[in-house]
């Protein structure tokens, strides 16, 4: 080859040389190059690795189990049985009436038969008669003691007060009811209650009057409505007052009572 053409192609050299060194790596790249006899050259690019946070271990609470307490069981409880009461028991002497109220005075409300048999309910506190739930019958009447034959003792037996029937839906209670006093005389008097003559049983008066000192349950009964007034003895001396009430009476029950004016 001449000198001419070696000169010329120069130039071309150094132009490869450029493009060489323009492609290799930068600076901040690191080669590493394994060679070996039996193998070609590998070059691998490698960065360094950014340190990561090691991780902190967080400690747990201890959970501490407090012993419970075995439950004590309680004795179960005994159960008392409290004793039944037992109503004094009657077997009727004979034939008889019993009553709505425990006087005479009282409507009828059955008839009585020797050999019937009861149970004592009630007492009242101004008489003897017994309140009695007669086994033939589906309510209570009053009955006189004397023609009954008790087994038992009564005074267990409450006091009770008489439920009349009524009051009648079929007549009013009497009207312009007064009482008028001479000495240890009262006489009240009412104006006539109109009545059937299969309805009329005249009228009923319950009173406490005072005699000899002593203060009296006074009950009444007149035995048809032509009969309106009726005079009681009552004196001075007892430490309540005296009075009562007024019925008219048919045959289903009784008016509604009227308190009497009694006079002092």
């Amino acid at each position: 080859m001449d000198y001419n053409q070696s000169v010329g192609k120069l130039p071309v050299f150094f132009l490869c040389l450029t493009f060489i060194a323009a492609c290799g790596p930068s600076a901040e790249q690191i080669a590493t190059v394994t060679a070996s006899a039996d193998s070609p050259t590998t070059v691998a690019w490698s960065k360094t690795p950014t340190p990561t946070d090691t991780p902190t271990e967080t400690p747990t609470a201890t959970i501490t189990l407090t012993p419970t307490e075995t439950p004590t069981l309680s004795p179960t409880p005994t159960i008392t049985l409290t004793p039944t009461f037992a109503f004094p028991s009657v077997t009727v002497k004979m034939q008889a009436h019993c009553r709505y109220g425990p006087a005479k005075a009282f409507l009828h409300a059955a008839d009585l038969y020797a050999g019937d048999t009861g149970t004592v309910r009630g007492r009242y506190a101004n008489s003897a008669w017994l309140q009695i739930k007669f086994d033939r019958l589906n309510y209570f009447c009053w009955a006189a003691p004397s023609v009954v034959e008790v087994q038992g003792d009564i005074t267990t037996v409450y006091y009770t007060e008489p439920k009349l029937p009524g009051p009648s839906v079929l007549y009013a209670p009497p009207a312009k009811v007064y009482a008028v006093r001479q000495g240890d005389q009262v006489t009240v008097t009412w104006e006539r209650v109109a009545m059937t003559l299969d309805d009329d049983r005249g009228y009923m008066l319950d009173v406490f009057v005072c005699q000899n000192g002593a203060y009296l349950w006074w009950p009444v009964s007149l035995p048809d409505q032509y009969q309106a007034s009726y005079t009681f003895t009552d004196q001075a001396g007892c430490p309540a007052p005296s009075g009562g009430k007024l019925y008219a009476v048919e045959k289903h029950g009784y008016t509604e009572a009227v308190p009497i004016p009694w006079p002092p």
